[in-house]
């Protein structure tokens, strides 16, 4: 159901996505009349939250079936603690494929009343709101000048990024999220010498109801959208092979990869800002991953010129991984939800020449016969499909291959390339399956399809097999 307006996007860039949407191998495909159906679609479904939420489980510490009954109890503890626990009721189900993900249904949207105290909120601390989260205190912007710990609020998120810190009241752009209780005075989150940390609102009223993580079985469950579960087992890492993750903030897919390998071999992840080198570092030490070494390094730059140099870190010398995963900085414009988002279509369009150097890069380091994983969080065709088009001409020793898993549709037509080629890609398309959401299909069907937008290449470097994997 929807009810929020669609994503708020730069005029420039929705005039962008409409002609990538109704490109003229799509319209001849499908036709103008669905075509621009679907794209209207895309920009309602991405300012909502998917239907269900996915947890990834460390497999390698503990059964699913264990790690499953562990999670249920945790989540009942939970319940118990909230106002409204006597109206939830928690399913947590195996997904059918995907053998260490779990699937929590979202309830939602909610009939929710608003009232008249409210706390504005950034975008970001909004969207977690819609995926289960309650508001920390950094995240709040505005609130009623007299808010007190135990009021009850309703919380706002700004869609624009208009709303200065501290305000007592804001009248722009705003979108309702739910209500819950604020856990600090004002005074305490806005006038102190040092910044505000810890819980300052516990939601009650959620629009969309959803489990909160936070400190539930950290090294057990780990929340994961499900496209990006799929990259780690699309790359089929083995023990005792060496492997790359280009770009690898904060970790999920570093330490999944890890996880699939069980800890044998060795997994190096680099990223060019620090602190999130030592996210991926507490990640890893977190889900007892002993394999994992993370690197602050800029990865077009991570070939060195003396293919006999044996440093144990970066710049590595050509042909040093057995399968590299490029899951490349992009534009990321299927997150969900995003409700509103500030960039210019110069900053959309800036990324595929990074992602074509990063690309070089990872040519370079795998080995003859190794697998090569390509993908993005985004819906563009520039850095998705048109990518895989230059890689195919770039580099003539790169393959497709068939993905597995492949639960995703398949590649949107509009680079040129073949029926049979785009039948390899796997593109994650939710607006594809947006009206299965209001429908009785069960959720293990659907959850393949309302997710978040995302791309996958599987393909292989020459002259043994090679794989190439991106998803949007």
């Amino acid at each position: 159901m929807s009810i929020f307006p669609r994503i708020s996007l730069k005029p420039e860039v929705t005039e962008y996505l409409k002609s990538v949407f109704l490109n003229k191998e799509v319209l001849a495909a499908v036709g103008h009349q669905e075509a621009d159906c679907r794209f209207q679609k895309l920009l309602t479904c991405l300012s909502h939250p998917p239907s269900y939420t996915c947890v990834r489980i460390s497999t390698h510490l503990a059964p699913l079936e264990e790690i499953r009954h562990k999670l249920g109890e945790e989540l009942k503890k939970q319940q118990m603690c909230s106002s409204s626990a006597q109206d939830v009721s928690i399913q947590i189900l195996p997904h059918p494929r995907i053998t260490d993900v779990l699937l929590l249904p979202v309830d939602g949207p909610r009939a929710v009343e608003q009232l008249s105290s409210e706390v504005v909120v950034g975008a970001q601390c909004g969207s977690a709101v819609l995926r289960g989260a309650h508001v920390f205190a950094p995240g709040i912007l505005a609130s009623s000048k007299y808010m007190k710990a135990g009021d009850v609020v309703s919380v706002f998120s700004d869609l624009e990024g208009r709303c200065t810190r501290g305000m007592t009241s804001f009248q722009g752009k705003k979108v309702f999220v739910g209500n819950g209780v604020a856990e600090m005075d004002r005074s305490s989150i806005f006038c102190t010498d040092e910044p505000a940390r810890g819980v300052g609102v516990r939601m009650v009223e959620p629009l969309y109801r959803s489990p909160s993580f936070d400190g539930v079985l950290p090294s057990l469950a780990f929340l994961q959208n499900l496209p990006s579960v799929v990259v780690g087992h699309v790359l089929g890492p083995r023990p005792g092979e060496r492997i790359l993750d280009m770009c690898a903030a904060p970790g999920g897919k570093t330490c999944h990869i890890a996880a699939l390998m069980k800890d044998q071999g060795e997994v190096v992840a680099l990223d060019r800002i620090r602190n999130k080198i030592d996210r991926i570092r507490q990640n890893a030490q977190m889900l007892h991953l002993h394999s994992v070494k993370a690197y602050c390094f800029n990865s077009t730059q991570a070939v060195s010129g003396d293919s006999a140099q044996e440093n144990e870190g970066p710049p590595f010398p050509p042909e040093s991984f057995d399968r590299v995963l490029l899951d490349a900085p992009c534009s990321g414009l299927g997150q969900r939800p995003n409700m509103g988002s500030t960039w210019s279509l110069k900053e959309i369009c800036s990324y595929p020449p990074l992602q074509r150097k990063l690309f070089h890069a990872a040519m370079r380091l795998l080995k003859k016969g190794g697998v090569l994983v390509y993908s993005t969080c985004t819906v563009t065709l520039a850095e998705n499909e048109e990518q895989v088009a230059w890689a195919l001409e770039t580099f003539p020793c790169l393959t497709l291959q068939p993905q597995e898993p492949h639960i995703g549709a398949e590649g949107m037509p509009g680079a040129g390339l073949s029926p049979e080629q785009l039948r390899l890609l796997q593109r994650f398309s939710p607006e594809l399956s947006w009206d299965q959401a209001e429908t009785t299909t069960p959720l293990q069907c659907r959850a393949d399809g309302d997710t978040i937008g995302f791309f996958i290449v599987f393909s292989t470097k020459a002259h043994e097999k090679t794989v190439f994997c991106q998803l949007c």
